[in-house]
């Protein structure tokens, strides 16, 4: 019942907050277009017989963002997403994402809704610390908030941004020169993006989150399509991710709303994706329609059963799903 009063609290806090709780429709154009992000596709029946390709999203944040076009302020949504490829201890096909918009609000603002939320699960719970794999994490300690670029440099020894140029520029070579210097396995065809993904699962994420939990800041722009770029450096962007107990909970934005902008993000994202998994997805033209009258918001994800695993000490996200997916999906 844990999962059940961790759900009502945050609802609770969200309602006081001035959140309208809405219901995004999970039948889309497109399941998103970042390229290591795979979607569940399907076959659409139109009343003529025509057939139509359609996927479950996984997230709901195109359906979102054109609420805020159309003029919502605050809105929250516990929608289930669908991401293929994934299934492990911290990962289901089928999961609970916990989806909020803030317009006209900075992003720090969501740093200090996600602190919030993790002293309400503590507290729903019945717990004083999270845990997982005999790591804990203080909900009611102030987060340390580091930046991607300081955290390479703590735990891997890399200057990541020597490696980044404004707009996204990134430079492969000297990346894959510094990792092998710093005796960090990479493939000679791997590409920025793919080594920058190495670099923070196995060298960076598994110090996230010890004692309290850590905000990592300010990514690289090639790292946060869909974030705005940060006022000072536009080398990085307004994207944060929040970790606990070395496990990723959730990741927030500042939010990009220049279409043009976007589209060649999703752009490059699609051909980085038809280089590594040969397919693409399309663009939801919609969505950048509705993004051009969008108004300047922040907004972020979180992975709702992450948050209640490690507030009730469980193992494996499928321990806190009410119906797991099948276990044949391996």
């Amino acid at each position: 019942m844990a999962r059940a009063r961790i759900q009502a609290a945050l609802r609770r806090w969200l309602e006081g907050e001035g959140f309208l709780e809405v219901d995004p429709v999970a039948l889309q154009i497109s399941p998103g277009n970042e390229a290591h992000l795979h979607g569940f596709a399907t076959t659409a029946i139109g009343n003529d017989g025509a057939p139509v390709e359609m996927f479950l999203h996984t997230s709901p944040e195109f359906a979102m963002k054109k609420l805020l076009a159309a003029g919502e302020r605050r809105i929250a949504a516990f929608a289930h997403v669908w991401r293929n490829r994934e299934r492990g201890a911290l990962h289901s096909p089928e999961f609970t994402m916990l989806e909020w918009y803030r317009v006209g609000e900075d992003y720090t603002g969501l740093m200090q809704d996600c602190a919030a939320m993790l002293r309400l699960a503590a507290e729903a719970a019945g717990s004083t610390l999270l845990r997982y794999k005999g790591i804990e994490c203080d909900p009611f300690a102030e987060p340390e908030r580091l930046s991607v670029a300081e955290a390479f440099e703590r735990y891997a020894g890399l200057d990541l941004l020597a490696t980044c140029g404004c707009g996204g520029i990134t430079d492969a070579e000297g990346l894959r020169d510094q990792c092998l210097a710093a005796g960090i396995e990479v493939g000679d065809a791997d590409t920025w993006s793919l080594m920058v993904s190495k670099v923070l699962v196995a060298q960076v994420e598994p110090h996230l989150g010890h004692g309290r939990a850590t905000i990592l800041d300010r990514y690289p722009l090639a790292e946060a399509a869909l974030a705005r770029p940060a006022p000072d450096d536009p080398r990085v962007a307004e994207r944060f991710e929040l970790y606990a107990c070395g496990v990723e909970l959730a990741n927030g934005f500042g939010e990009l709303t220049d279409a043009e902008v976007q589209r060649a993000r999703f752009m490059a994202e699609m051909d980085e994706k038809q280089q590594l998994y040969g397919e693409r997805y399309p663009i939801d033209e919609d969505f950048l329609a509705a993004l051009a009258h969008m108004p300047a918001a922040s907004g972020i994800a979180l992975g709702f059963d992450r948050l209640v695993m490690l507030a009730t000490s469980a193992p494996r996200i499928d321990d806190v799903i009410w119906t797991p997916v099948s276990d044949q999906i391996a």
